[in-house]
């Protein structure tokens, strides 16, 4: 260590509050609802490295500080003071950027002349041009359709503001005015930053940062090795899925094989489905990032929260990605929806936790977040507005000893709410419902976090809802130890009308005036078996809408008559349950055992590694070939569930063996 502990903490504690006045400085400058009520947004400060070494206390994601800057850091020729980069480009930014709408700025930072960091600030922009309003959709086919891209470059150069690259900018989102005012608090922020970086320099010196910067760093490393070592040594594999890919409604299958040793994690994600022919894929570039380690960053946090939050959090951990599967995007894959696939990750590397230690975990979440805008065009025929309604967020998954948090799952960010009357006055609808979701939280002795529950009245014509994040809509959240699973996201077009629709994934729904949306978040997974729960506690669930009358008969087997538990009926449904197997077991749903009963683990390995065997182009073709083959009737519209779909499943594994040889064969490969 370079400076003296005392020296050190006073030092790590203000650079952590000149973050704070940059975040806070974006959020009071911005144009858009989006950052300034939810705050998706971020700042931070870089070492020379491009790793963070100073992170704002208040910023609701803690996840960014993984982010690839490296690349884009080395990329600055001949940085100058006043120079400030822009990129949002996956590709060309080497992944510091990971999708389009995501803008961002790179300050370098001096003292006495002296280089002696990065400012780092991003901002998700409200619309970014492309094929759709907002920038995204998970029907898009690739980074074109996508919208404006733009490479690493100098948006200021020494003090002076490029106006082309602002001219740029505006020509290409439908809400320009938005896109350059929040532009222009993010350079604000930057420009704060290094004033209050060169103060610093000038009390301490230059050398004395820089050694902050590092010592910081190693403290932190120490403490995460210090919680990953509460992870037993050994190897642990679990995997879950994505719905579908959007273009098809084959799952798409996300795996994670994890080996501890000695607090030294390695994430092994070989076995993962292969890229999909939509947004789904994450633009990792192969490395170790956000959307990969995301899981171990509120594990780490969890259990200290009193480490400095910088890059030393990840020194540990290590990850095997390789290219070709959807956790690894390719140039010119479309990213834009690139949370889902990470989400299903998340909660792989969390059912490996609980294989390792199960009383350090919880079952899991909701498993989505589904931001869903409006885009409107003005009386004049000419002007766009997008506004993000509500960023509806599902429950958190119960643990040993605690039911799960409701309506509010914060593991991936803790973006806030849109106020209601902020939403009304800024878009074109009529907010009729936001609130729990009564039974989404899986049943169990501790009962999983309920989800959210919203519907809209549009109030006027020629509307259209584009949502993202729409996962979770055939297989649930999963319950742990004898809890149940949560339940499954649901979206209804004109619900209780003779025109009621349920809706499976949102690209663009047309909205006419009185129509209503309305969107039901799932709930977390249980933990314990829900017949053990205290009946206190159930009756303030029934009391307090988080449980109806039915489920309590149903799943928790209390019993209620006028209003008030009847103790002789509910001790008589209690004696009739069956006990679910001792340990941490975890239930999945019957779709995923339906599924898992044709597609097990050691086929879906076969199937990938002979998938990845083959060219690019034809892996998508030829994966939807196979599962129609095993399945006939995957891909027909309508709400079947996958059990109802597979039928027989010793018929279906006898078709898709038949398929594999057929048209997977090594011989069909040549």
């Amino acid at each position: 260590m370079r400076l003296d502990p005392v020296s050190l903490e006073i030092l790590g504690r203000k650079l952590a509050a000149i973050t704070d006045e940059m975040y806070f400085l974006i959020q009071r400058a911005s144009r858009s609802s989006y950052v300034k009520e939810a705050a998706d947004f971020a700042t931070a400060i870089l070492d020379l490295d491009g790793n963070v070494f100073a992170y704002p206390p208040s910023a609701t994601f803690n996840f960014l500080i993984d982010t690839n800057y490296a690349s884009t850091v080395r990329a600055i020729v001949d940085p100058q003071p006043g120079d400030v980069i822009i990129t949002n480009d996956p590709y060309l930014s080497d992944g510091m950027s990971t999708h389009l709408p995501d803008i961002h700025l790179l300050q370098p930072y001096f003292c006495d002349g002296r280089l002696i960091g990065y400012g780092w600030s991003f901002v998700h922009f409200a619309d970014i041009g492309g094929a759709v309003p907002s920038s995204m959709s998970p029907a898009l086919t690739d980074i074109f359709q996508e919208g404006f891209r733009i490479p690493p470059m100098r948006l200021v150069r020494k003090g002076e503001l490029n106006e082309d690259m602002m001219a740029l900018i505006r020509a290409n989102s439908r809400t320009p005015d938005v896109a350059i005012g929040d532009l222009k608090a993010m350079l604000g922020a930057l420009g704060t930053g290094a004033k209050r970086i060169e103060e610093l320099g000038r009390r301490n010196g230059a050398q004395k940062i820089l050694d902050a910067a590092q010592d910081l760093q190693d403290y932190t490393a120490a403490k995460a090795r210090d919680v990953l070592r509460k992870i037993p040594d050994g190897a642990y594999e679990f995997w879950d899925y994505l719905d579908d890919d959007m273009v098809s409604r084959i799952p798409v299958r996300v795996r994670c094989r994890m080996v501890a040793k000695d607090g030294e994690i390695h994430l092994d994600l070989s076995g993962t489905d292969p890229q999909v022919k939509t947004a789904y894929n994450v633009p990792s570039m192969g490395k170790r990032m956000y959307w990969i380690t995301f899981r171990l960053t509120s594990f780490l946090t969890t259990f200290d929260p009193t480490m400095p939050k910088n890059a030393g959090m990840y020194r540990w951990i290590s990850v095997n990605n390789p290219k070709g599967s959807i956790l690894h995007a390719e140039f010119p894959d479309a990213v834009n929806i690139r949370a889902s696939a990470p989400y299903r990750l998340f909660d792989a590397i969390t059912g490996a936790l609980i294989k390792a230690a199960p009383k350090l975990m919880p079952a899991t979440t909701g498993g989505t977040m589904v931001p869903f805008a409006l885009a409107e065009t003005a009386a004049d025929g000419v002007s766009r507005k997008v506004e993000v309604i509500e960023p509806l967020r599902c429950g958190m998954g119960a643990f040993e000893g605690r039911d799960g948090v409701d309506a509010r799952d914060n593991s991936l960010n803790n973006m806030r709410n849109h106020p209601l009357e902020t939403v009304e006055a800024q878009s074109g609808v009529r907010v009729l419902a936001y609130d729990i979701r009564c039974d989404s939280g899986g049943p169990g002795k501790w009962r999983g976090g309920v989800g959210q529950m919203m519907t809209v009245e549009a109030l006027h014509d020629g509307g259209v809802i584009v949502a993202r994040g729409m996962e979770r809509l055939r297989f649930p959240p999963w319950g742990v130890a004898g809890g149940r699973p949560g339940a499954t996201l649901q979206a209804v077009l004109n619900r209780g009308t003779p025109g009621e629709r349920v809706l499976g994934k949102i690209h663009e729904l047309p909205l006419g005036r009185g129509d209503t949306l309305t969107i039901l978040l799932p709930g977390g997974g249980g933990y314990g078996d829900p017949f053990d729960r205290d009946l206190a506690a159930v009756a303030s669930d029934v009391a307090r809408g988080f449980v109806s009358v039915e489920a309590a008969a149903r799943d928790y087997g209390v019993v209620f008559r006028d209003g008030a538990i009847d103790e002789a009926a509910t001790r008589a449904r209690r004696a009739t349950r069956n006990r679910p197997p001792a340990g941490a077991t975890i239930d999945v749903g019957e779709d995923r055992v339906a599924w898992e009963a044709v597609f097990d683990d050691a086929t879906m390995l076969e199937i990938n590694r002979r998938l990845y065997a083959r060219p690019k182009p034809q892996r998508v073709a030829l994966r939807r070939r196979l599962f129609e083959a095993a399945v006939p009737g995957i891909n027909e519209p309508g709400t079947r569930s996958i059990a109802e779909l597979i039928g027989d499943p010793a018929a279906a594994r006898a078709r898709l063996h038949g398929a594999m040889s057929a048209i997977l064969s090594d011989s069909a490969a040549g």
